[in-house]
């Protein structure tokens, strides 16, 4: 493997061999031109380094090549891969033009005809042999009459939008008005010029709607379930030879940022950088859509990239839905879908993986790795109250670290109390918990019920963990509360004395941002309650209970049927939530 300063050396070295050489050719052909008084070539043609051969426009009686021909390149894995942003070569000297040909699908013809548009940018003089080569002051500029009459073994389709040449826009054609399309202007692409002179970058045009997610940690920083999931992945995209021919993965579950570091892990073993797509930039238009699916198919090829898309907060009934699908119908190479649930109706090859968050265990892994000497027992509380991720465990950690003032168990309770307020606080009412047990007066068997609930709160990871029960059991590990009596008897203030001893937030459930008339939009709503309570934390108050856990009814009519369903979606995520709620009926 030679090195990208060696490789530079050697690529310019043969740029300057083919231009010289197309140079000579220009120089002969704006000769003939000269003598006869038009471009058109006779059928004795001189070539720059062979004599004499007989030829024509449209069929040769012997092929000439206008250099030695060269050895098809090798791909190599990882090419391109770090910074500087240079082109790294396979593991022979294959120049960049030659590379582009074999990625691309580029024959020789159409090779030497991209060569000419790109010396015009790299040689001043090539403009003016080509004036001089089509006899018209006007033309300095290719054209395809000029390349069909100045290169061996031209092919007539090498116009056609179907040939790489157009078809990947590596050349742009500037046909004004009635100008016949073989003597229409011809510009090379300023991506495709760049990465000829061994520059490989991102295209500025995609730059807008792509960003790179930063690359994955260190395998053991990955927590162990999700580097299973990660590792089974990519044995089995082992199995495919062509990019081309990768399945979509469908990454499903509610944390966006798990799900992330198994695509990049994934990535990482196929040595390909990941960039994120911004799903809402996706143009609408048909026409559009498919310019942006060839540009970054183009790049895919030159790039080793791979692509993540967020669909998860994406209604299905969303007129986007429906870009989004046909985008992913034209794409091919490594795709990630962020998403929900499954979708639907996906015409290319795909594979749906379910990724959750870390285990309490290796959640509590996590704050001892983050903290590390300075851990003591503050995992072990963090993890039986907060359910995080590893990016989010590290962040908190961080900062209460770096952090002076007050106790580190102070700043690290409040740390992640702040991560879990953002999204709760655009649902629900949060309530300053000021009571304590001195205001709550109640009887003693009340009182000591509801130290009870506060110690089973405080200490229930001990029961799941220690004792096993969270292998045993997978559903109802949160703890849900009933509140009766008259108004006035201090429910409300219960609650919010439960909430100042555990120092857990309080947030009181507005009704009638939850409740929907249309049928569907109930559920949807408590959805996003639940899962952004989901982090732990918080005490979900539901006052004035009896609206929302109304009695299944008798199913009279349609409207009977979906009442009794919100009920029971309702019960189905309390008992599957994995923190705490309460709630007071009247």
């Amino acid at each position: 493997m030679i090195d990208a300063d060696q490789w530079l050396i050697s690529n310019d070295q043969y740029l300057s061999d083919a231009v010289g050489s197309l140079r000579a050719r220009l120089e002969w052909l704006a000769k003939r031109a000269s003598q006869s008084g038009r471009t058109e070539r006779s059928d004795t043609v001189p070539d720059p380094g062979a004599g004499t051969v007989s030829r024509s426009l449209f069929r040769r009686t012997k092929a000439v090549p206008d250099r030695p021909a060269l050895t098809p390149p090798r791909e190599a894995a990882g090419e391109g891969l770090g910074p500087p942003p240079m082109l790294v070569p396979a593991s022979d000297h294959s120049p960049a033009l030659l590379l582009l040909g074999n990625r691309l699908g580029l024959s020789e013809f159409e090779r030497n005809v991209l060569l000419l548009c790109v010396a015009v940018e790299l040689d001043t003089r090539i403009a003016g042999l080509c004036a001089r080569a089509q006899d018209d002051p006007a033309k300095s500029y290719p054209t395809f009459a000029l390349a069909l009459a100045l290169f061996d073994q031209p092919a007539w389709d090498v116009r056609s939008p179907e040939r790489p040449l157009r078809y990947w826009r590596l050349i742009e054609i500037n046909q004004p008005g009635a100008l016949p399309l073989n003597d229409s202007p011809l510009r090379a692409d300023e991506r495709i010029v760049n990465y000829v002179k061994g520059l490989n970058y991102l295209d500025d045009r995609l730059l807008p709607m792509l960003s790179m997610l930063t690359p994955a940690d260190e395998g053991a920083d990955i927590p162990a379930s999700q580097r299973t999931v990660a590792d089974a992945i990519s044995e089995g995209l082992r199995q495919t030879i062509l990019d081309e021919e990768l399945p979509a993965i469908q990454l499903l579950g509610k944390d966006g940022a798990s799900k992330r570091m198994v695509a990049q892990r994934i990535a990482a073993s196929r040595q390909l950088r990941l960039y994120r797509l911004a799903v809402e930039t996706l143009p609408s238009s048909p026409a559009d859509l498919e310019a942006f699916a060839r540009l970054y198919q183009r790049e895919r090829m030159l790039l080793p990239i791979g692509l993540y898309l967020d669909v998860a907060d994406i209604d299905r009934n969303d007129a986007q839905v429906h870009v989004i699908r046909r985008w992913l119908n034209r794409s091919s190479g490594l795709v990630f879908l962020d998403a929900r649930e499954p979708w639907p109706g996906l015409e290319r090859a795909h594979s749906v993986v379910d990724v959750a968050k870390p285990s309490p265990a290796e959640q509590r892994d996590a704050w001892r790795a983050a903290l590390g000497e300075a851990a003591a027992d503050h995992p072990a509380k963090l993890s039986g109250q907060f359910s995080f991720n590893v990016p989010t465990i590290r962040g908190i950690a961080d900062e209460a670290t770096a952090a002076t003032a007050g106790a580190l168990a102070a700043r690290l309770w409040e740390g992640c109390l702040m991560r879990a307020r953002p999204i709760l606080d655009q649902l629900a009412q949060r309530i300053d918990t000021k009571a304590t047990w001195n205001d709550l007066k109640l009887p003693r068997p009340e009182m000591t019920m509801l130290r009870q609930i506060a110690d089973q709160v405080e200490h229930r990871n001990a029961v799941y963990d220690t004792y096993g029960f969270r292998d045993r059991l997978n559903r109802g590990l949160g703890i849900s509360v009933l509140f009766a009596g008259q108004s006035g008897t201090g429910k409300s203030m219960a609650a919010e004395v439960l909430a100042s001893e555990l120092g857990l937030l309080l947030y009181r459930i507005d009704l009638s941002a939850v409740v929907n008339k249309y049928i569907g939009e109930t559920e949807k709503n408590l959805r996003r309650l639940f899962n952004a309570a989901e982090d732990g934390g918080v005490i979900l108050f539901f006052d004035e209970a009896d609206a929302l856990f109304g009695k299944r009814s008798e199913i009279k009519d349609s409207h009977d049927r979906y009442a009794n369903i919100e009920i029971n979606y309702l019960l189905q995520r309390m008992e599957a939530i994995r923190g705490s709620r309460s709630s007071r009926p009247i």
